[in-house]
């Protein structure tokens, strides 16, 4: 009996080493994802003293990329996958949306589905944050939510006037739809709960989710900001550059983006009457924008059929692809979706440098129109909104597999939508906040250089001081000699001539500055070019 007891304990012992094996290699994989290059080499180092801080801060990297490894392990258990081809002459986006559904289990496959409404076409769509209901809204006046987990539709209204956009605020139990005149807000019941007729013959509205505004873009090219807790017009603003249905919001700092007919990005925020950025992004006009969820990648579409990626820390184009796209959209994971026609194409960034390449292919049915390509959260989904319905399809590796709670939970209940609802307003920002460099609220203003005062400024400067002067004076009786008016007069002229010889030594020096860089501006040599247009020295 000891000798089979101890068989046993070895063979634990063995599994058990295994599975360590198995755990520290895992961890090693996601340390060297967390970890900033490779370990410093301090040999060379002669200073103990700056061998030793370094030697600990490297220490305490290594520290914080394991303990970021193992949140990761019991925090994300869920990896994302991506379709793989397995040989180089399998290529990804030659895989179509039958072979995908043949392979998936029978939950992913409901996913995949068609609604076919032609008489009420074309359709625009938009999800929860948590991806749990969809709003479809056909430019014929058809307003339904559905709940994409059980594909039931819960409400559908039809307001007799066309739909032009539709957006859910906070979450399912409001929604607002961009109609013929005017903006309306509706209940999770389908009942209208305010009509916006400030606004105007809105084109476009977007949700600013962490600061309860709503975004819209009217006819005439005017920004409106409502908040919607309040009910109170936060912004209007004459953007000046034409009729514009191109909007959209930076995840990362919540600022509008707006794509013109000229080529021209701009982007606002509600304070200011004036683009934060005004940028030329193409050579014909705007069709579609889209910002990656870290906010700091653009992709753009113009008329002139050429898509380009935009670094927003620099302003500077990464990657042009040929194409042309009407509507854009980045996933959770970075895949860029861009429709045109009956196509659907979706681009990936395996290999994280911001390199873009042909991922899947989509072909709709010969003559339908795509109006709004938009992946859902958390789900491999793309919801595609055409000209005879809507549609989804799978695209593997677009959603992000792990949710968090306190963000945007997809298993939400009644309670915890109420509680979630109540943070939010808590927690809810001023428009002030909104820039384009966020980690920027919180620090210290560095102080202005002081501006260079005017010439006519200086001297009503010195004439107060003088008066000033000339008020303070008093001269005290003093001895017999020495209290004339000569002597009194002479020490008057003496303390205004004080006064007054700051300001006289300031304007010699900005002349002293002035022929200085005359002098220098003379000397610097010019192209042969314009050689015979400087003026000749006098011969001596």
């Amino acid at each position: 009996m000891s000798v089979v007891k101890a068989t046993k304990e070895e063979k634990k012992k063995k599994e058990t080493g295994e599975e360590e094996e198995e755990i520290s290699e895992d961890l090693d994989l996601k340390v060297k994802k967390y970890l900033r290059g490779g370990a410093a080499n301090f040999d060379d180092l002669k200073d103990k003293k700056l061998k030793g801080q370094l030697s600990h801060r490297e220490f305490l990297y290594g520290a914080s990329a394991k303990a970021a490894a193992k949140y990761e392990k019991w925090l994300m258990p869920s990896e994302g996958g991506y379709l793989e081809a397995d040989g180089p002459v399998e290529k990804t986006w030659r895989i179509k949306q039958e072979d995908i559904r043949r392979e998936v289990d029978i939950s992913s496959s409901r996913n995949q589905h068609d609604v076919i409404l032609p008489e009420f076409s074309p359709y625009t769509l938009d999800f929860t944050s948590n991806g749990q209901y969809m709003a479809a809204a056909g430019r014929k006046g058809h307003l339904a939510i559905v709940d994409m987990k059980n594909m039931i539709p819960r409400r559908e209204i039809q307001v007799g006037e066309t739909v032009r956009d539709v957006v859910f605020l906070q979450d399912q139990s409001f929604f607002a739809a961009a109609q013929k005149k005017y903006t309306y807000i509706y209940g999770q019941e389908g009942i209208e709960a305010h009509c916006l007729k400030d606004q105007g013959a809105v084109l476009k509205l977007q949700f600013l989710k962490n600061h309860f505004l709503l975004a819209s873009i009217n006819k005439f090219g005017q920004l409106h900001y409502e908040d919607v807790s309040m009910g109170a017009m936060v912004g209007n603003i004459r953007t000046g550059l034409g009729r514009t249905d191109v909007m959209q919001v930076n995840p990362y700092n919540a600022v509008v983006a707006l794509g013109h007919s000229g080529g021209t990005v701009t982007m606002w925020k509600p304070t200011s009457s004036a683009p934060l950025v005004k940028m030329l992004c193409h050579h014909g006009p705007v069709s579609a924008l889209a910002f990656h969820p870290n906010g700091h990648l653009m992709a753009t579409a113009g008329k002139e059929k050429k898509i380009k990626l935009w670094d927003l820390r620099k302003f500077e184009v990464l990657q042009t692809l040929p194409g042309h796209a009407k509507t854009l959209d980045f996933s959770q994971r970075g895949l860029l979706a861009c429709g045109i026609g009956s196509f659907v194409q979706v681009l990936s960034d395996f290999s994280g440098t911001q390199n873009y390449s042909r991922y899947m292919n989509h072909s709709m049915v010969k003559g339908y129109k795509i109006s709004n390509l938009l992946f859902r959260p958390y789900e491999d989904v793309l919801g595609i909104g055409h000209s005879m319905g809507w549609s989804s399809i799978l695209i593997p590796g677009s959603g992000e597999p792990n949710f968090d709670s306190w963000v945007a939970n997809p298993f939400e209940t009644r309670k915890q939508r109420g509680e979630k609802e109540v943070h939010l307003l808590l927690d809810k920002l001023p428009p002030e906040t909104i820039m384009l460099d966020p980690t920027k609220i919180g620090t210290v203003k560095t102080a202005r250089k002081k501006e260079k005062l005017t010439k006519k400024e200086v001297e009503a400067e010195m004439e107060a001081t003088v008066e000033a002067v000339k008020d303070s004076i008093n001269m005290k009786k003093k001895t017999k000699g020495r209290s004339k008016p000569s002597k009194k007069l002479k020490k008057r002229q003496e303390i205004i001539a004080k006064a007054k010889r700051p300001f006289l030594e300031q304007q010699m020096q900005d002349g002293q500055l002035s022929i200085k860089k005359q002098k220098v501006s003379e000397e610097v040599e010019l192209p042969k070019s314009l050689q015979r247009f400087a003026r000749k020295k006098a011969a001596t």
